[in-house]
């Protein structure tokens, strides 16, 4: 089996690396984060959600020729996509979004933002500014309304919301109590996104790799760059061989879309996505600690995904339960 990117593949990447530097560049990127701690406009640039709608980021998967513009490609294109979105610490509920395409009206262009019930325990994350809930339907009315009470406004009885902090600041989180009709995703849709959720830490863990070796390269001490010194280089290589396993494991899971090698890939890729970016900060040193540094974005952002769509323990369990099902020698 060949697992090199073909010619297409890699054109895909490419093109959506070029969108994505475009339209969320750095500059954008702390636009957002600066907007979302003063409390101002939601996460979600709507125009860029549906510039991506256009591009078939969330249709991408639909069978070509469909009414909602499918691209009639499959998980091993998507996880390409993904990454590149993970690289850029693009907001939003993505993996919801793309899995409601061709289900939920609009989500396969981009002109609704659907989220889904993928962290474990009470919490939604971007329920402020969706549109639906996976799973659920139309939220207007029943899960968002007022969401500063005790129960959101026309909300079911046993259904309710109120905002909590999050760790990172371009993922806002709502606290619900009860979830009404509203079910948890089937287990196909969660593994579906606990693959996707991976491309996206594996984008973030290279990219952490990627900016600790640059300030390895200008930082100098001692009259050098402190990546001359073995130390230092010893973090970046362990960086790269916990981002590029972490990379083959989810790509090797988008073909074979078995649920204990994306089990497998998600493990990897949370570790890798908060291993690298504690390795970063300690590259950076005090640097690395400060707000203007883009490296604690990435550990917080880390820190989320691994808990959506699958959890370590989760996934341990269900690595557990197969290889118990083995056959013994």
């Amino acid at each position: 089996m060949d697992f090199q990117l073909t010619e297409d593949q890699r054109d895909l990447r490419a093109g959506v690396r070029e969108l994505l530097a475009g339209r969320y560049g750095r500059e954008a990127l702390r636009a957002s984060v600066d907007a979302a701690e003063r409390g101002g406009a939601g996460v979600v640039d709507r125009g860029l959600w549906r510039e991506l709608g256009e591009a078939g980021f969330f249709a991408l998967r639909l069978p070509e020729g469909g009414p909602d513009g499918g691209v009639g490609l499959g998980l091993a294109e998507a996880v390409l996509v993904f990454e590149e979105a993970g690289r850029v610490l693009l907001p939003g509920p993505l993996v919801a979004t793309h899995l409601a395409a061709g289900v939920v009206p609009g989500a396969a262009r981009g002109t609704a933002v659907v989220t889904a019930f993928d962290l474990d325990g009470p919490f939604v994350a971007y329920l402020g500014e969706a549109d639906a809930v996976l799973g659920a339907g139309d939220v207007t009315g029943e899960l968002a309304g007022d969401v500063t009470g005790d129960r959101a406004e026309g909300a079911e009885p046993g259904v309710a919301l109120a905002p909590v902090r999050s760790v990172d600041p371009l993922t806002p989180l709502y606290r619900t109590r009860g979830r009404g009709s509203a079910g948890a995703p089937s287990a196909a849709l969660r593994d579906e996104g606990a693959l996707l959720t991976a491309a996206l830490q594996v984008g973030s863990a290279l990219r952490t790799c990627e900016l600790a070796v640059r300030y390895a390269k200008e930082r100098e001490q001692f009259g050098q760059p402190i990546g001359a010194f073995q130390s230092v280089k010893h973090l970046c290589a362990q960086m790269l061989v916990r981002g590029e396993v972490a990379r083959t494991a989810v790509y090797a899971a988008a073909v074979t879309a078995d649920p204990g090698e994306i089990a497998g890939a998600k493990l990897l890729a949370d570790e890798a996505a908060v291993g690298n970016a504690r390795d970063c900060l300690q590259v950076h040193g005090g640097m690395g600690f400060t707000w203007e540094a883009d490296v604690h974005l990435h550990l917080k952002r880390a820190w989320v995904r691994a808990e959506q769509w699958r959890t370590a323990a989760e996934a341990e369990e269900l690595l557990a339960r197969e290889l118990g099902a083995l056959p013994g020698p």
